[in-house]
């Protein structure tokens, strides 16, 4: 029986198959893909990691009895629901697909295909977001629990906006180090509860942890400026309104789209990509890995 077959009656697919399973079939497949089909893929997953944001704001509203650290444990267990449903749905997400670098390096893919398919699925996944954020204003639920659930939305997009260049780069470095490497456990198994507990225990670390998702903060932000426009909202907030002009479009796109955004991309390449390609691939080339 050959290494390959063996690891067939396995739960748990080596890292070594994981790596090259990745770089030659899943993310050249990805680059592939019809360009509508990339698109609707992405708004899909912009939505669904909106629904996670949306739920742990939920849960983390009205915990001002617990510590703060509990609170944030909360908030992120129900969070990495969203990764789940984008990763068992096929849905394509920026924050994961910067991996696909892994088979450019490999000559998989070239770059002009990986470029197009990171265009597409980040402003699918900004679309989907804003679309789940204006459902969500509309329903009126942000106005839960005497307008707590609306402040604690406001409060975090006004937090965000108002992080320095480095802290959202930095946070946004260690966020999608952990995101990927929660795809890419999630790849080592082949049967749906062997995924979800991949992703739940990273994404949990992550989200507790305080740090940034560029895709997430879509519908943070987006969520929050709608908030500040809830005259009630904004007043039980008890944000100024010289505080309340910092969250606005720019602040959104420039103060913490654009750090996040790069921070991500740095943490997937450099401590996901890059550090498996050279443990996995490097000395791999020419090999036979089914014997």
């Amino acid at each position: 029986m050959t290494e390959q077959q063996n690891l067939d009656t396995k739960d748990c697919i080596s890292p070594n198959h994981v790596a090259h399973e990745l770089a030659d079939n899943v993310m050249p497949a990805k680059a592939n893909f019809r360009k509508s089909k990339t698109f609707v893929l992405a708004i899909a997953a912009g939505a669904l990691i909106a629904f996670g944001a949306q739920v742990s704001l939920n849960v983390m509203t009205g915990t001002e009895a617990v510590s703060w650290g509990f609170a944030k444990l909360i908030g992120a267990m129900t969070f990495a629901t969203g990764l789940m449903m984008v990763v068992l749905t096929g849905a394509e997400l920026f924050t994961g697909n910067v991996m696909m670098t892994f088979s450019v390096i490999e000559k998989k893919t070239s770059l002009a295909k990986l470029l197009r398919n990171w265009t597409i699925v980040y402003i699918g996944n900004f679309v989907g977001s804003v679309i789940l954020a204006t459902i969500i204003y509309f329903t009126g639920c942000s106005h839960n629990s005497h307008e707590a659930l609306g402040v604690l939305g406001l409060t975090t997009a006004y937090t965000k906006v108002n992080l320095t260049f480095v802290e959202a780069f930095t946070r946004g470095i260690l966020c999608n180090w952990l995101v990927c490497l929660a795809i890419w456990m999630a790849s080592s198994s082949r049967h749906v509860i062997g995924k979800i507990f991949a992703i739940f225990f990273p994404i949990t670390t992550f989200v507790a942890s305080g740090y940034e998702h560029s895709i997430a903060n879509m519908y943070f932000i987006s969520n929050g400026l709608f908030l500040k426009a809830t005259p009630a909202i904004a007043a039980a907030s008890g944000l100024s309104a010289e505080q309340l002009a910092t969250l606005n479009i720019k602040s959104f796109l420039l103060g913490n789209l654009l750090p996040v955004t790069l921070g991500n991309m740095v943490g997937a390449f450099v401590f996901v990509v890059l550090l498996f390609w050279t443990a996995y691939l490097r000395d791999d080339h020419g090999k036979d890995l089914s014997k």
